[in-house]
């Protein structure tokens, strides 16, 4: 699993499915691996185009995008 969050250059109005099992290969999204799993991915259509730092490790609580605490995950 990543330990640090991952910068994507988003574009206004378009949709990205944040992988939240972690199991995929095309972190930070999703690319299908969760499934028969516990998991299924996040929606996230963004607002406007700009560089967001999307949560790697998968601790965030303000799931997609980062909120530091990959800090204090082990």
């Amino acid at each position: 699993m990543i330990k640090h969050p991952i910068p994507i250059d988003v574009q206004a109005g378009n949709t990205y499915w944040w992988c939240r099992c972690g199991l995929s290969k095309q972190q930070p999204f999703c690319d299908g691996s969760h499934k028969g799993g516990e998991f299924s991915p996040l929606q996230y259509t963004a607002a406007s185009s700009e560089k967001l730092w999307f949560c790697g490790c998968k601790q965030t609580r303000g799931a997609p995008l980062c909120d530091g605490s990959h800090k204090s995950s082990g």
